[in-house]
């Protein structure tokens, strides 16, 4: 096994145990993100802790998690503006540093502020031409849904305005990755379904796209696979469905009209109890059993069977590992794109 701690040495293939590739071109063979067992800590905070991850050319992949649950720290070594403690990341073949100096990168990220007394077309157009292959600025522009605002001040836009001219800064180099910090914060509805038909557009090109989001809805509409940090660790991965599957496929309630609840989690398919005022819900994965058992017990008062939502699988998935630590999230760095 081969370990680096952030030298920015440039190889085609590294010895990861992952394949990666025979080439480091955004057209290659190998996958566009490679995390082999990556760890980052501060002070005592674990906030990446041995990260497996890969993401292949021209996927859709949404990153979700609690608030401290790593999700800043890892875009933050894929970006190369953190170095992992131990293990690699990869992107094309080639470190962080060496992908995104080769222009194979562009970001997104929620903070940070405009660049004063210059217009959007003239931001835009200074990182395009960074870029040893950019996307024309009009291009741009107009997949950001900003072509009419060109001419403006950069700093004298709105909240959702400014997003948007974040998100044409990170198109700007035409990147074969996008990486995407919670892209629709501050979107109104029109907005927010006017970006997501840009990435897509992006995105079938055979561009990588990573974003991370709060909008589950997003997450499952708009990714190809979502992947689940907690304290540091990727607790699942897959799509919407085999989630919501993992996490007990659905949720049978009833009223407990006064009655306990022992005995209920030994029911089958029982795989958790929650109760909410009156109500018992079950997390089953077999709810046809989990019925007939409650309705020898005569309890099915008020029942109802539902399909387990994205929201109930990313709770069941993160819960059962307590509430995530606070750990920093390297605001400087994040801010600096």
């Amino acid at each position: 096994m081969t370990q680096t701690t952030g030298t920015d040495t440039d190889t085609d293939t590294v010895d990861t145990g992952i394949r990666t590739g025979t080439g480091p071109g955004p057209d290659g063979p190998g996958p566009a993100v490679t995390f082999d067992r990556a760890v980052k800590t501060f002070g005592p905070v674990r906030a990446v802790d041995g990260v497996d991850l890969e993401i292949r050319r021209g996927e859709t992949v949404a990153l979700l998690g609690r608030n401290g649950a790593g999700k800043s720290t890892t875009l933050s070594l894929l970006l190369g503006l953190n170095e992992p403690d131990a293990g690699t990341v990869r992107l094309f073949g080639r470190t962080p540093a060496r992908a995104v100096a080769a222009g194979q990168v562009g970001a997104m990220l929620q903070e940070g502020r405009q660049v004063p007394r210059v217009t959007v077309r003239e931001l835009v157009a200074f990182v395009a031409q960074t870029y040893p292959a950019p996307m024309p600025v009009d291009r741009a522009l107009a997949l950001a849904g900003i072509a009419d605002l060109g001419g403006r001040r950069a700093d004298r836009l709105s909240g959702g305005q400014s997003q948007r001219v974040r998100f044409a800064v990170a198109l700007a180099g035409d990147p074969a990755l996008l990486v995407l910090d919670e892209p629709t914060a501050a979107l109104d509805v029109e907005a927010r379904h006017a970006f997501w038909t840009s990435m897509r557009s992006y995105a079938r090109r055979g561009h990588t796209v990573l974003f991370s989001t709060h909008y589950l809805e997003e997450a499952d509409a708009h990714a190809d696979r979502i992947v689940v940090i907690d304290r540091g660790r990727i607790v699942a991965d897959g799509t919407g469905d085999a989630l919501r599957r993992a996490a007990g496929g659905s949720l049978v309630s009833f009223d407990l009209a006064g009655g306990g609840t022992a005995g209920l989690t030994g029911l089958p398919g029982v795989l958790a109890l929650e109760v909410r005022g009156d109500r018992a819900l079950l997390r089953s994965d077999d709810s046809d059993a989990t019925v007939r058992a409650l309705a020898a017990r005569d309890a099915i008062r008020g029942l109802a069977v539902a399909p387990a939502s994205l929201e109930d699988a990313f709770l069941a998935l993160t819960s059962a590992h307590g509430p995530a630590p606070a750990a920093p999230t390297t605001p400087t760095a994040l801010e600096a794109l």
